[in-house]
C-alpha cells in the first residue's frame, strides 16, 4: 500500500505514526472536530466564549515585555476593534502583521483589559474579494510537525484521486437510510454548514453511521474468515473415560453450580473433537472458573497428553498452582511451577520434568512462553486473565504443542455487544451465578476527610478477628511512585493502629517476599494487607472481610469491581469502602455511582463500554487487536447485529468483495492477528 502522489520522506513518517499508508488511509482519517468559518461576524457582535471568525486590518502590532514577552496587535474592521495576542510566536508572524493588512481571523473572544481579545487566533491573510469556505473546516488528528493546513492539502490530494467505489453489493444496504460511500466520506470531510455539529460530534449523522456499519461488517468478515481457517486445523482429540475428572468431583467439598455445569459440558464437548478449541470462559469474580479449568486440564491429561495454566501475576499465578497441586495430589498428577522468579536449579529441574512428559500440568507466568520451555506433548493451553497478554504471547505459548486447544478464562465479564464484535471468532461460556452461600458486598462511598471513621472501622473489624485489605493508587504509570505511596501508607497505618499487624505487598518485592506476606495474611497472621493492586485478581482469603481503596476515583470501573471481588468470600458480612478526594471530575463521578449502585460485573462492564469504549475491557495497550475507530459496540449495537446477521452470507456468496472490503478498512492492520 502507498500513495497516488509524492510524499516526502518526512511527511511520509508523521503519516505512519498516524497509522496512515495509503491514499484509503487517508480518505478514513476523518476529522476530530469541525470549525464554522463560512460566515464572517462584525467586531462588535462577538459573544466571548463563543467561536467566531472576524476579517480586519491590522491597526498597530508590537512585542510587549510584561508580564511576559508577547505579540501584541489590533485588528479592525468597520464596527469596532479586537486585540489579538500570542504567547508564543513566529519571527515570520511579526514580519506578517503589518499596519494595514487584511486578515481573516478566527478564534474565541473573552474580555481582555483593553475590552475583547483573542488568544492564538488562526489568521490567514486575504484580499477584498477572497471568497469564504463554503463547507466547515476539519480540524484533523496529527503528530509533532504536521500542521493542520499541510495534512488538510494532503488529505485533499487523496480525495481528489481516489474513485470512493462501493465494495459490497447494493442490497447490504437496503432499508438504511445511509448515503453512499464516496458521498458519506465526502460528507465527513468537508460537511455542508447547514448540518448540525452536534450530529456530526455525537455520530448520529448518516454519514458517520455508514461508516461505522462497513467498519463492523470488516471486523465481522474479519472475526469469522479466523475462525473458518481455524475449523481446517487439526487438534489432538482429548477422549476419555473420564475417571479423573470424576475423582476430583466426589474429592471436592462443594457441588458445581448449574452455570458451572454448562460451561464444563461445552469445553469437554470441545476438547473431544479434533476441530481445535477457542473458547472463552467468562464468569463474574468469585463464580468458580478454576474448577472448570481443573476439570479441563484432568480430561487433557487422562488422554496421555499436557496441560499448561498461564497466569499474568506471580501471585495469582501462584495461588493458581498451589490450589491444583493440592486437588491433583491426591489424584497422582504431577503439577510444575514455573516463573521468571525461580532460582537456577529449580527452573531448570522444573523444566526437565516439563520436557520429559513427567510433570502433567505446569503452572506459571510469561515465563511459561520463553524459548527454551519445551512441552514434551502439549494438548490443551489455558490463559487467565487473557485480556492482559499481548497476541504474541498467547501465540507464542500455543505454538508449544502442535495445535492445542485453547481456554481463555475472564474475570471482567464481557458485554454481549463487545462478544459479538471482538470474540465473534470465539466460543464463549459464561457462568453467570455465584456459588451459594456468598454474600453480596456492601460498597460504601467515603469522602477523604472522613479517614479516622475508617481508621475505627478496620479497628472494629479486626477486634473481631476479621481482615481488612487497604489498596493504595495508581497515581501513574510508575512503579516507583506507587512503591512510594504503598510504603507511605503501610508506615502511616502502622502508627495509626499500633496494635495490630500491618503487611505490605507490592510489584517490585521479590516473589518470596510476597507470598510469605500472603502466607501470613491467608493464615490470619497479619491483620490489615497494604497493597497496590497486585491483589486485584485471584487472591482468594476467605476471612477478610474488608476492604478500603484510596483515591478510588483514579480506579477503572473495572479495576475497582476486581479489587472488590477479594471480599465477600467467606461468612461474615463484607464491605467495599470507596474513599475519594474532591472535586471529583464527572467521569470519576460517573463510575464512583455506577459502582456504588450495581454489583453485577455485566452491567458495569456494560457501562464501562458506554464509558470509556472498548479499549480498557480488551485490555487494547497489549491486545494487538485493531481498535474500532469510528463505531462504538454498544451505541451501534443495531448496526452490529445487522452486520453480524450478513457476515456469513456475504463470505459466501461475495468472497471477492469482501476481501476487497477488508482491505479498505484493516489495509494494514489486516497482520495483527485475533488470537
Amino acid at each position: 500500500m502507498s500513495f497516488s502522489f509524492p510524499v516526502s520522506a518526512s511527511v511520509k513518517s508523521r503519516l505512519e505514526k498516524l497509522g496512515i499508508h495509503s491514499d484509503e488511509d487517508l480518505a478514513l482519517h476523518l476529522p476530530l472536530r469541525w470549525e464554522d468559518e463560512t460566515h464572517l461576524s462584525l467586531i462588535r457582535d462577538l459573544k466571548p466564549g463563543e467561536p467566531a471568525v472576524v476579517q480586519a486590518r491590522v491597526v498597530d502590532a508590537e512585542i510587549t515585555y510584561r508580564p511576559r514577552r508577547q505579540l501584541v496587535a489590533t485588528v479592525a474592521d468597520e464596527s469596532g476593534e479586537l486585540i489579538i495576542r500570542y504567547l508564543n510566536f513566529y519571527p515570520s508572524q511579526v514580519q506578517a502583521l503589518q499596519p494595514g493588512r487584511l486578515f481573516r481571523i478566527s478564534g474565541e473572544s473573552r474580555g481582555g483589559f483593553f475590552g475583547l481579545e483573542m488568544i492564538h487566533p488562526r489568521c490567514q491573510a486575504v484580499q477584498p474579494e477572497t471568497p469564504l469556505p463554503e463547507s466547515l473546516t476539519p480540524v484533523y488528528p496529527t503528530t509533532a510537525g504536521l500542521g493542520q493546513a499541510s495534512l488538510r492539502k494532503i488529505v485533499q490530494k487523496a480525495l481528489d484521486r481516489l474513485e470512493l467505489e462501493e465494495t459490497l453489493p447494493a442490497k447490504v444496504y437496503e432499508e438504511l437510510d445511509f448515503p453512499p460511500y464516496a458521498e458519506a466520506i465526502r460528507q465527513l470531510h468537508h460537511p455542508d454548514p447547514d448540518i448540525l455539529l452536534g450530529q456530526l460530534e455525537s455520530h448520529a449523522h448518516p454519514a458517520i453511521r455508514r461508516l461505522a456499519f462497513d467498519e463492523l461488517l470488516a471486523q465481522q468478515f474479519s472475526l469469522r474468515l479466523a475462525r473458518q481457517a481455524r475449523a481446517e486445523k487439526q487438534a489432538p482429540a482429548l477422549r476419555t473415560n473420564g475417571k479423573l475428572v470424576q475423582d476430583l468431583r466426589a474429592s471436592l467439598p462443594f457441588a458445581l453450580t448449574k452455570a458451572q455445569e454448562k460451561s464444563w459440558h461445552e469445553i469437554s464437548q470441545d476438547l473431544g473433537s479434533t476441530r481445535p478449541m477457542r473458547r472463552l470462559l467468562q464468569g463474574d469474580v468469585g463464580s468458580g472458573k478454576t474448577v472448570v479449568a481443573a476439570l479441563a486440564c484432568l480430561q487433557c491429561i487422562e488422554s496421555g497428553m499436557q496441560a499448561v495454566i498461564m497466569a499474568p501475576t506471580e501471585i495469582l499465578a501462584e495461588q493458581h498452582f498451589h490450589k491444583l497441586q493440592t486437588w491433583f495430589e491426591s489424584l497422582g498428577v504431577e503439577v510444575a511451577w514455573l516463573a521468571s522468579a525461580l532460582g537456577a536449579s529449580q527452573k531448570k529441574e522444573a523444566l526437565a520434568r516439563i520436557g520429559k512428559g513427567e510433570a502433567k500440568l505446569a503452572v506459571g507466568t510469561h515465563a511459561l512462553f520463553q524459548k527454551g520451555v519445551r512441552f514434551h506433548d502439549l494438548g490443551l493451553v489455558i490463559v487467565d486473565e487473557q485480556h492482559r497478554f499481548g497476541v504474541k504471547q498467547r501465540l507464542a505459548l500455543s505454538q508449544k504443542g502442535v495445535e492445542p486447544h485453547q481456554l481463555m478464562m475472564s474475570a471482567t465479564p464481557i458485554p454481549r455487544t463487545l462478544a459479538m464484535s471482538y470474540y465473534a471468532d470465539l466460543d464463549v461460556s459464561t457462568i453467570d451465578e455465584l456459588p451459594p452461600g456468598r454474600k453480596p458486598v456492601i460498597t460504601k462511598l467515603v469522602a477523604e476527610g472522613r479517614r479516622d471513621e475508617i481508621l475505627q472501622r478496620v479497628r472494629a473489624v479486626c477486634s473481631e478477628g476479621g481482615q481488612a485489605y487497604w489498596v493504595c493508587p495508581l497515581i501513574e504509570e510508575s512503579e516507583k511512585v506507587d512503591l512510594q505511596t504503598a510504603m507511605d501508607t503501610h508506615a502511616r497505618l502502622q502508627s495509626q493502629l499500633p496494635k495490630l499487624n500491618i503487611g505490605l505487598v507490592h510489584g517490585r518485592m521479590k516473589n518470596a517476599e510476597k507470598q510469605s506476606v500472603m502466607s501470613d495474611f491467608q493464615a490470619g497472621r497479619v491483620h490489615v494487607l497494604v497493597s497496590t493492586t497486585v491483589i486485584e485478581v485471584g487472591v482468594d482469603v476467605p476471612n477478610a472481610s474488608l476492604m478500603v481503596i484510596e483515591h478510588a476515583e483514579r480506579f477503572g470501573l473495572s479495576q475497582l469491581h476486581q479489587l472488590r471481588g477479594r471480599v465477600g468470600r467467606g461468612a461474615r458480612e463484607s464491605v467495599c469502602i470507596l474513599l475519594y478526594q474532591s472535586p471529583l471530575s464527572e467521569d470519576a463521578r460517573s463510575r464512583l455511582r455506577i459502582i456504588y449502585e450495581s454489583t453485577d460485573g455485566f452491567e458495569i462492564a456494560r457501562q464501562d463500554l458506554l464509558l470509556r469504549g472498548p479499549g480498557e475491557l480488551l485490555g487494547s495497550k497489549q491486545s494487538g487487536v485493531p481498535l474500532l475507530r469510528f463505531a462504538n459496540p454498544e451505541r451501534d449495537k443495531d448496526l452490529l447485529e445487522r452486520a453480524a446477521r450478513l457476515a456469513p452470507g456475504l463470505i459466501k456468496a461475495h468472497p471477492e468483495q469482501v476481501r476487497e472490503h477488508l482491505e479498505r478498512w484493516l489495509g494494514t492492520r489486516q497482520h495483527l492477528a485475533f488470537g
